[in-house]
């Protein structure tokens, strides 16, 4: 009668634990560059898109743009989103370089609209 016993409190202690781990997420790590391979064609003039109205006040529009598929340029539709607070949107855009292209992906950059006004009327820091 003491194995069964040890065995229900065995039983019960894993049960209490997988319930506690069911909210644990294991995610990897994002590289901190994405590498992007050197395209051989321009990427089209790029598209008027109508914006309408944002979905929640404040939302931020993030325009559309030409992306690589590995073959060939496909239109990427813009979409709202939340701001960041602290920072700003640096959209997508493509760099020459020599006889190929570099994508550069959109991204959210910290922004300090206090700081950055400061400094443009010479005051020092």
């Amino acid at each position: 009668m003491n194995t069964s016993r040890t065995t229900r409190i065995a039983l019960i202690a894993a049960a209490m634990s997988s319930l506690a781990l069911t909210g644990c997420v294991v995610a990897t790590a994002q590289p901190a560059y994405v590498r992007y391979e050197p395209v051989m064609v321009a990427p089209p003039p790029h598209r008027v898109e109508v914006v309408g109205v944002a979905p929640y006040p404040g939302h931020v529009w993030i325009g559309g743009y030409w992306g690589w598929s590995g073959r060939a340029h496909h239109w990427v539709p813009g979409r709202w989103e939340a701001p960041r607070h602290g920072h700003r949107w640096e959209p997508h855009r493509w760099e020459r370089h020599g006889e190929h292209w570099r994508e550069r992906p959109g991204r959210w950059e910290r922004h300090d609209d206090d700081r950055h006004e400061r400094r443009g009327r010479g005051e020092r820091h």
